[in-house]
């Protein structure tokens, strides 16, 4: 059986699919791995590293293409790739099969197995191959840090002999595993933080990182799904938090919002008018921007100043540290390939919960029941 590992397509992308370390795993269990020439360099893995494992080392692209069994990928790879496939090839990796169901067709046809990294399930099991919270931490911890560098103005509380300097204040909205990264990196720079999620079940964990939670009394609305994702919102609910946003927004230095619902646009939690109530040189950091955005002005891949508050949507913020990045999804993408790869041979139990609930495709089919809605509701 061949893996391959491919440079990248997408232009801002630096992350490679599996590490060095990987390779050395994946080979010592009877796998054979070819790595495309450069793919790992902007994540700061030489060939010779990769060849020091175990994998062959290419700079034949279509080649890769034609004959790999599996392909783990960061990104989807581009419809030009797609139709150079080997028909019945496995591609694992961040599909985006709910946001873009169409992106993925000419594999289809291949008769591709696509395996989506986002529709792993969250149970115990899978927790170790749970790339979204692996880059969400990334993407948490980068937020603050640019925020800060970004601020007009210190994190921490200093006492010094020209008077105190008051700590900034930050207000973090979605306390999933991004949120919950940006509290614990702000609390550690110093800044008092506050912290906003629908869940009020989030309070306790935002509350044990030192920060302050604020409640909005919802009447009892179910806001989670069963995989513990939040759920799309009433019009009157997401108005009541979008009012406790804004009082709090208006006295904060750096706001960083991170809420999404899978499948669908981000919500708006930020408008226009309590953008323009917050202090010039305040900063608002939008980690939903690739889902369009939690704040009115986002503009996704952009920086936006309005009457003096700064707006970053960046679109691939784990990217911009790729050398963690890489490590901790080349683990997570390891311990999937542990479920269909044994003793070098390709192994796909569709019986299995992680792997029926990751298939996207298989047999020329589309195999997953919210993937096939989603390419039903945009046709």
């Amino acid at each position: 059986m061949r893996i391959a590992i491919l440079k990248e397509a997408r232009p801002d992308e630096t992350r490679v699919a599996l590490t060095a370390e990987a390779v050395k795993s994946l080979t010592g269990k009877g796998a054979g791995v070819t790595i495309e020439s450069g793919a790992g360099l902007n994540a700061g893995i030489s060939d010779a590293e990769y060849e020091a494992a175990g994998a062959v080392i290419s700079g034949n692209r279509a080649e890769l293409l034609a004959t790999a069994d599996v392909l783990p990928v960061v990104n989807l790879l581009p419809d030009s790739d797609q139709a150079q496939l080997k028909s019945g090839a496995v591609v694992v990796g961040f599909l985006r099969p709910l946001d873009d169901p169409g992106a993925f067709q000419t594999a289809v046809a291949r008769g591709a197995t696509l395996f989506a990294v986002e529709l792993v399930p969250r149970i115990t099991r899978a927790q170790s191959m749970d790339a979204l919270s692996s880059m969400a931490t990334v993407a948490g911890y980068k937020a603050v840090i640019v925020a800060a560098d970004r601020l007009p103005k210190l994190f921490p509380l200093l006492m010094t002999a020209a008077g105190t300097i008051p700590p900034a204040k930050v207000l973090v909205l979605g306390a999933g595993v991004a949120g919950l990264q940006a509290i614990a990196t702000a609390r550690r720079l110093g800044a008092v933080v506050e912290a906003y999620d629908v869940r009020a079940a989030a309070g306790e964990q935002v509350k044990s990182l030192g920060a302050k939670f604020i409640e909005v009394d919802l009447g009892g609305l179910q806001t989670e799904d069963k995989g513990g994702y939040a759920k799309e919102l009433s019009p009157e609910a997401l108005e009541l938090g979008r009012q406790a946003i804004a009082r709090a927004a208006k006295v904060s230095d750096v706001v960083i919002t991170t809420a999404q619902v899978p499948g669908r646009r981000a919500p708006l939690m930020i408008p226009t008018a309590a953008v323009e109530d917050m202090h010039p040189g305040s900063i608002i950091f939008d980690l939903a921007a690739p889902a369009g955005g939690n704040c009115e002005l986002t503009k996704p891949g952009e920086t936006v100043v309005h009457k003096g508050v700064i707006i970053l949507g960046p679109l691939n913020l784990a990217a911009e540290m790729p050398v963690h990045a890489s490590m901790l999804y080349s683990r997570n993408l390891t311990k999937f390939l542990d479920l269909i790869v044994k003793k070098g041979e390709l192994v796909i139990d569709r019986a299995d919960e992680i792997i029926a609930g990751s298939c996207v495709a298989h047999g020329g089919q589309v195999v997953n029941e919210r993937v096939a809605a989603a390419i039903k509701a945009r046709a």
